[in-house]
């Protein structure tokens, strides 16, 4: 795939020009969407990455517009996961409602710079290490295992990671919110409020999410620039999908399990292009192993499709019968 400069260039300047419209129309004056907003939002930013798509399906063909579409739709699928995350943030430092906009703002924003950092990474290894696919593979197995364990369950309970035990060791801190300021002075000492802690904490567990999701964008397409992009527009719409769905989280109780086959399904991908692209002494004496057809992207694009289709289904018809029984219950009492 052949990608100008000045392609990257204009991705990269409309991103941006995304997120000042957010920083300066939308979080700029504090207050809670309503679910009007949040659903006019979210859908013109779903419309913006469909856009993006057919402008690869005309520009670089379907192959490359599949590939597209398949790591959009999984790492959106992947954000909503991490959506239950962010309630547990909001909620352990009892944010104010009208700042949580600017708070997820800040912090997707932080975690798009680090995953670009992550994405450029991966791309030079996967550039000058074949074997890689392999340790990517045998990681996405691991984490669809693990994701598959979990079932049902979420933590109920946000534990902070070594990121913010080292911003409250250096840096002295209040107790409470100073409105939506992030750093404040009080007799000459400038402290830091609750509101950046609370700012590094989405940033950093989003980044700690692209050591799963990075990987298995890596399995659906090896080209940069659609990783980085399916990337940019999956984050972007995040801050009004939190909104959006946050009545609705509770109610995905089988997405751990679409999200385990997904990522065991692209898992085993990367693993089957590793021994097609095999260079690895001690596995086929070095020589590459076709016996296992690649996966097309068609039917990985079908396979992810179907899966979240089916687990959202299943989801919302279990919690609409658990909801009857308990109804039911609760009558029967009476």
């Amino acid at each position: 795939m052949d990608v100008p400069v000045w392609v990257w260039i204009v991705t990269v300047g409309a991103i941006v020009a995304m997120l000042a419209v957010d920083y300066l129309g939308h979080v700029r004056t504090p207050h809670v969407p309503t679910l009007k907003e949040s659903t006019w939002w979210s859908l013109a930013y779903v419309g913006v990455a469909l856009v993006f798509g057919v402008i690869v399906f005309a520009g670089w063909g379907s192959q490359y517009g599949g590939e597209y579409f398949a790591g959009y739709i999984t790492e959106k699928s992947l954000s909503v996961d991490n959506l239950f995350v962010f309630v547990l943030i909001m909620t352990s430092f009892r944010v104010p409602r009208e700042h949580q906009q600017r708070v997820l703002l800040v912090g997707i924003t932080i975690a798009l710079v680090l995953r670009t950092i992550f994405i450029l990474a991966g791309a030079a290894l996967i550039a000058h290490f074949a074997w890689i696919f392999y340790v990517f593979g045998a990681f996405l197995v691991w984490t669809a295992i693990a994701q598959a364990r979990a079932g049902t369950a979420h933590e109920e309970e946000f534990t902070e990671n070594a990121a913010l035990r080292l911003t409250r060791r250096f840096f002295r801190t209040t107790d409470d919110y100073v409105d939506h300021r992030m750093t404040v002075r009080f007799d000459g000492r400038r402290y830091i409020t609750p509101m950046l802690i609370v700012m590094i904490a989405i940033g950093s567990a989003d980044l700690l999410f692209a050591v799963d999701s990075i990987p298995a964008i890596f399995g659906l397409t090896q080209e940069t620039y659609l990783v980085f992009a399916a990337n940019a527009f999956s984050l972007l719409g995040l801050r009004q999908l939190y909104f959006l769905v946050d009545g609705l989280l509770d109610k995905l109780v089988f997405l751990n399990y679409g999200l385990a086959a997904i990522l065991g399904f692209i898992g085993l991908k990367l693993i089957i292009h590793a021994l097609h692209t095999n260079e690895l002494p001690f596995v086929n004496g070095g020589e590459h192993v076709e016996v296992i057809p690649e996966i097309p992207t068609s039917y990985s694009l079908s396979f992810i499709v179907v899966v979240l289709a089916v687990t959202t289904v299943a989801s919302l018809m279990k919690s609409r019968r658990d909801q009857r029984v308990g109804v039911g219950l609760g009558t029967g009492d009476r």
